[in-house]
């Protein structure tokens, strides 16, 4: 089973920065892609910016610019560095990993953060 846990989430002001972590722990073999997702009350969730173990990376369209999603390997951790946050970004963020255990494929996400932008 891989846990992922995150950090980082609160409340800002529209203009300023945060920093979402998220580390993941078990019996990792291989992580191959680690990202975020957001959520709003009554929307799905949606893709905020993922990074593969190659180096590349994708943003959703609404953050790109602004948001920098960044992967520490040897700590099977990703970070995500938000910047110059709006409003529209209040959401609880929920990191994704998926990758291979010992056994199985995984597929997990962790408890989710709160991000609040206020105007």
């Amino acid at each position: 089973q891989v846990r992922l846990v995150e950090s980082g989430g609160g409340l800002v002001q529209s203009g300023g920065s945060l920093r979402l972590s998220c580390a993941a722990s078990g019996s990792i073999y291989s992580v191959d892609v680690m990202g975020w997702y957001r959520q709003v009350p009554g929307k799905q969730r949606e893709l905020v910016a993922t990074g593969a173990s190659g180096g590349s990376t994708n943003y959703a369209d609404s953050v790109k610019g602004r948001f920098t999603i960044s992967r520490d390997s040897v700590k099977n951790t990703v970070y995500l560095q938000m910047n110059s946050l709006k409003p529209e970004d209040t959401a609880v963020y929920y990191c994704n990993a998926k990758g291979r255990t010992y056994h199985s494929p995984f597929d997990s996400w962790g408890q989710g953060t709160q991000v609040t932008v206020s105007s």
